[in-house]
């Protein structure tokens, strides 16, 4: 694959998965929300729901919404396996983005349709569940796909950091366009003229098709290096798991990330119910991410990924002890100016733990084609997601529902919820000292060869 070399071109390559993840939103946030009028107000009903009424049976929706999640979670190991076992004269990536993406906006639209107006039955009910399905398997093979390409479409460390952190700061702005723009047209729109409106953003996926330069793949060869082979599904997940710095990494990664996705699962109640404002103190935890990503960076090239990271975890467990010792004064201008500056001290943390989703599995899997000539990196990042799922499921899942479940009983445990984040944090900070020196020393190492070929 020919490599991106301007920083300009690694800036917009970035930029690619924005519309898909906010498609991903939307259906996870507000589509599979909007078929039941149950949990809303009187006032929101009119643009939060499809119709104003139930358009499916609750507890046959509930079995689909389980067996779409578990399919979402277990699909991406096939899906690697596809996209980095692919046979084509177009080569592997592109074809794997087309085949994920086309279908992917086709499910999308089909989940604005309504194919019983008349009421609740199993007929729509049937219907949105399969669509669910089609839309999160081809998601993933589109995202899987792309992330793979981290690895191959840079050829240094440096690239790969630079790619991830213009990555994160895409990723705070689908946040921001979801949770805040989406939310202020939902005051006066419905939500499925809403979702077309976003469903354009998708195209961005197409920038991959047309910056890959890949040759065919039906040799047999990966198209990287000349060395480098295609391995099957059975030997692809022995090459990853046997890849010891990866796997110890994924223990530290899957802790932090259980912190992360609990905060963010539960943002909703626990502000209504703290008396925070969330948008105050999200938007002084996501502007200034741009500029506290240049000080992660600076960590990262003079002192390591090792002391980077520990550093950007030992942030935000400080901003999450902020945000719960702030959440016990009572309202005022005090407590709102003390909310923006827990936000303000979380903000030195969010881009970075957002951006080592990808850096570090592409590092590692550019490492490994080196020394073995597998070229497999979809497969770290399936892995990645597996791990990732089972984090997400005990936060957003086990620990979110306790919480909400103590709530309604009126014992206000939803106001530990950062405190748990917070505790959370700390133990990735201290597992993160057992983690190999290949994976503490990137950053540094490549920082010192581009030095000394200065």
């Amino acid at each position: 694959m020919k490599k991106l070399t301007k920083r300009s071109q690694i800036i917009i390559y970035a930029a690619s998965g924005l519309g898909v993840n906010m498609l991903n939103l939307m259906m996870n946030s507000y589509l599979c929300s909007a078929l039941l009028v149950g949990g809303f107000g009187e006032e929101a009903i009119p643009f939060q729901t499809y119709v104003g009424r139930d358009l499916i049976i609750p507890g046959v929706w509930a079995v689909f919404a389980l067996v779409a999640k578990i399919l979402d979670g277990v699909i991406d190991v096939p899906m690697a396996a596809f996209t980095d076992s692919l046979r084509s004269r177009f080569g592997r990536r592109r074809p794997s983005i087309l085949f994920g993406m086309i279908p992917m906006i086709i499910a999308f639209l089909l989940f604005l349709v309504i194919p019983d107006p008349l009421g609740a039955g199993v007929l729509n009910t049937v219907y949105y569940g399969v669509i669910l399905c089609v839309f999160y398997c081809s998601y993933t093979l589109t995202m899987v796909t792309y992330y793979a390409t981290f690895t191959e479409i840079v050829d240094t460390q440096e690239d790969r950091t630079l790619m991830s952190n213009a990555k994160s700061i895409y990723d705070i702005a689908y946040f921001i366009l979801g949770y805040v723009g989406v939310r202020m047209m939902l005051n006066g729109t419905n939500i499925r003229p809403v979702s077309l409106m976003i469903l354009p953003l998708s195209l961005t996926m197409l920038i991959p098709i047309f910056m890959i330069k890949e040759p065919s793949s039906v040799d047999g060869h990966a198209g990287n290096t000349s060395d480098s082979h295609i391995v099957n599904l059975a030997s692809s997940l022995k090459y990853t798991f046997r890849n010891r710095s990866f796997i110890v990494w994924m223990f530290v990664y899957s802790i932090m990330t259980f912190s992360v996705q609990l905060f963010l699962s539960g943002i909703n109640e626990y502000f209504s119910f703290v008396g925070m404002s969330m948008i105050i103190v999200m938007m002084c935890s996501f502007a200034p991410v741009p500029f506290t990503l240049m000080l992660y960076n600076h960590f990262l090239r003079k002192r390591g990924f090792g002391f980077a990271f520990r550093y950007s975890v030992l942030t935000y467990t400080a901003g999450m002890l902020s945000l719960f010792l702030v959440a016990l004064l009572d309202q005022g201008t005090l407590k709102t100016v003390l909310s923006a500056v827990a936000g303000i001290i979380s903000s030195f943390a969010i881009g970075s733990l957002f951006a080592v989703a990808y850096s570090i599995p592409s590092q590692l899997a550019s490492d490994e084609e080196e020394k073995t000539g597998v070229s497999n990196s979809a497969m770290y990042f399936a892995v990645q997601g597996l791990f990732a799922g089972v984090a997400t499921g005990i936060g957003s899942g086990v620990v979110l529902t306790a919480l909400k479940g103590s709530q309604s009983s009126g014992s206000g445990a939803i106001r530990y919820l950062t405190l748990i984040c917070a505790a959370g944090t700390f133990v990735s900070y201290m597992l993160s000292h057992i983690l190999p020196e290949t994976v503490t020393s990137i950053g540094k190492k490549e920082h010192e060869v581009s030095k000394q070929a200065q």
